[in-house]
């Protein structure tokens, strides 16, 4: 069976109904056929690939089936505290953060020591209180479940299997946009499966003394971005140790890992952080680029040079593999392989699926037992333009100086940027506007407001946009943003999305048998970051000045230097040639036209097409993903097929 759920928890109420829900969990693959009894021993037992955490009654209380992350678990009378993470946490850490915590309030202070990778479960006077990563990589969804009650997991698919959801277009029609932005990318693809936002927790009351009424859940905010106050030298400081204890809590003691390395300033702090924690056996990988005119390779073997000439004498082995750009599929290779992996939601990055397996499979074959990456570094470092807004209001001056660096780099006109800037549209009217029919953004249009505009796919059906537009419409009558300062309600915004994102990478490391991690997307990073100020952690005249600054003394000075970037839309445009054949068969028979959603006969064309203008301006992936993901996630338990919205006719209007 396709799509299999390899790693996840679920959290379940202290009732009959409760532990018998646990006994109708999917089961993964590798652990089909193994012997699943429970042992009366303890609180807490572990059998074959499943780990029960349980009530003080002895029912299942969390039931876990982690193929690669670590549970910790402590209990202390009827209080007790779950960690699932990249890494074990020593039951006299855990006995510290929950010894003391008479609440919420004071378990999160305490937690605030560790790395911020982890799912926290916790009971407290009988309430459960579940959450996830302030950065988004580490979510939580709920569901009612008809007989047990409020059940929560840190995947959806297996809530939706639980209660027998259906899927839910409205969302899956949101995820054929380019953007899904806050708070609509909490909209899961399911009926009745809801997702915690990020920086909330769910509390899960017990029922009261003597009645079987268990209230419902409620969230609660446990993250707030911290105020931009801090200098350059501070800060960087911070965001130093706090790479360093990710890096370490992923691949400290281990003696064989790897690091993709692409070239690139993030990938290159990735590899020298992990080159500090002393494994055995560091391999380094890079993917050639076809493009003559790329520099990634260049900077890479420049960095393995560094690394091979500043190494201590007590390092490790240092390998350099270099992927031969022949041997790098093209994006829209091996479609049929997403298949392999079901992801939460359709996620844009299943057209390269075959390139990133082809990098974690040639990392596997040097025996490494964890795979690091740079993602999450262009989200936290690089700054996105959105933020002058927020300096514009205490210092115009250096705003607009910035922003005059920033503009004759981008090519803004002068009188358009000014008007952006003084721009006070409230983020509900930015929401209700945010999707337009009106052709697509320019190059030279200044993007200072709450995100990006854009317009739906001209394939998609009068269905879907109206779906789309009902759903937008709808969330902007009750919208808040994730911080009123435009600029970093952006920047937050965006680490989530880029998290989000990297959790198909992730399973497609657990298909192959190989944990990957993005250490950038631990909590203590972002919240080092914002603590800056401002004008110090970005800059139009320095690239990631944070982050230089930050790996100073472990990264050589030569390296930072880059200030060029390589990008890969050559290999994505010669991907539609390349497998037109494979997208023609994509869209015969799609399922996204069952559902209403796409006009086929438009896709075919673009399909016979490849270099058509309005794939110029239009991009296919989230079609890609969302045709795909569907495929797997109907594969995954049989559902009843959709009956067509629209006619033929009506479709390709």
């Amino acid at each position: 069976m396709p799509g299999q759920l390899r790693d996840y928890f679920v959290v379940l109420p202290d009732s009959a109904a409760g532990a018998a829900a646990a006994g109708q969990l999917p089961v993964p693959e590798a652990a089909a056929g193994r012997s699943s009894a429970p042992d009366a021993t303890g609180p807490a037992r572990e059998v074959a690939d499943t780990l029960t955490v349980a009530h003080p009654s002895g029912r299942p209380w969390v039931v876990a089936r982690p193929l690669v992350r670590k549970v910790s678990h402590l209990a202390r009378g009827e209080d007790a505290l779950v960690l699932i993470g990249p890494d074990r946490v020593p039951d006299a850490v855990l006995a510290g953060i929950l010894e003391g915590a008479r609440d919420r309030t004071g378990l999160e202070r305490r937690l605030a020591r560790l790395p911020g990778l982890y799912h926290v479960v916790a009971r407290l006077s009988g309430t459960s209180w579940i959450r996830g990563t302030a950065t988004g990589l580490r979510r939580i969804y709920h569901a009612r479940h008809p007989a047990a009650g409020t059940i929560a997991s840190d995947r959806p698919a297996a809530l939706a299997r639980l209660i027998d959801a259906p899927l839910d277009e409205s969302a899956l029609a949101l995820r054929l946009l380019d953007f899904l932005p806050h708070p609509l990318s909490r909209r899961a693809v399911w009926r009745g499966v809801h997702e915690t936002g990020a920086g909330y927790g769910l509390a899960l009351p017990a029922a009261a003394p003597g009645t079987a009424a268990v209230p419902g859940p409620t969230e609660h905010r446990w993250w707030e971005p911290p105020p931009g106050e801090l200098p350059l030298a501070e800060g960087a400081r911070r965001v130093g140790e706090a790479i360093t204890a990710s890096v370490r809590a992923h691949v400290g003691g281990l003696d064989r890992i790897s690091c993709e390395l692409s070239g690139g300033l993030d990938s290159t702090v990735l590899a020298f952080a992990a080159r500090e924690t002393g494994p055995a056996a560091l391999s380094l990988l890079t993917v050639a680029a076809r493009d003559r005119y790329s520099e990634d390779e260049t900077w890479a073997r420049r960095a393995v040079e560094a690394a091979r000439n500043t190494a201590a004498t007590t390092a490790g082995a240092l390998d350099h593999h270099v992927v031969p750009a022949a041997d790098a599929p093209y994006f829209y290779a091996d479609l049929a392989a997403t298949a392999a992996e079901l992801n939460d939601e359709p996620l844009p990055v299943a057209p390269g699926r075959a390139r990133a397996e082809l990098l974690l499979g040639r990392a596997r074959a040097t025996g490494s037992r964890y795979h690091l990456t740079g993602y999450g570094g262009d989200e936290i470092f690089l700054g996105l333009p959105h933020a002058y807004q927020d300096l514009f209001h205490g210092n115009p001056f250096t705003a607009w100086s910035h922003l005059g660096g920033l503009r004759h780099q981008l090519g803004w006109p002068l009188l358009p940027t000014l008007k952006a800037l003084l721009d006070r549209s409230a983020f509900p009217r930015w929401l209700a506007g945010a999707v337009t029919a009106a052709p697509q953004p320019v190059a030279r249009t200044p993007l200072l407001s709450w995100g990006v505009r854009q317009s739906p796919h001209p394939w998609l059906t009068g269905h879907a946009k109206t779906l789309i537009a009902e759903e937008f419409r709808a969330a902007a009558e009750h919208a808040e943003p994730i911080d009123p300062w435009r600029g970093r309600h952006v920047d937050i915004d965006g680490v989530r999305m880029g998290a989000r994102h990297f959790q198909a990478m992730e399973d497609i490391g657990m298909t192959l048998g190989l944990p990957v991690a993005a250490p950038l997307y631990d909590d203590r990073v972002l919240e080092a970051t914002l603590a800056v100020r401002l004008p110090e952690r970005i800059s139009p005249w320095r690239y990631k000045p944070l982050l230089v600054e930050a790996m100073r003394g472990v990264v050589p000075d030569a390296l930072p230097a880059r200030t060029t970037k390589d990008h890969m839309s050559s290999d994505e445009h010669q991907g539609l040639r390349e497998h037109a054949p494979e997208l023609a068969e994509l869209w015969t028979g799609s399922r996204l036209a069952e559902h209403g959603l796409v006009d086929s006969r438009h896709l075919l064309r673009l399909a016979a097409e490849p270099f058509s203008p309005v794939l110029v301006e239009h991009s296919i992936s989230s079609t890609v993903a969302g045709e795909t993901w569907l495929r797997t996630a109907e594969d995954a338990w049989t559902t009843p097929r959709p009956t067509p919205t629209t006619t033929p006719s009506e479709a390709s209007l």
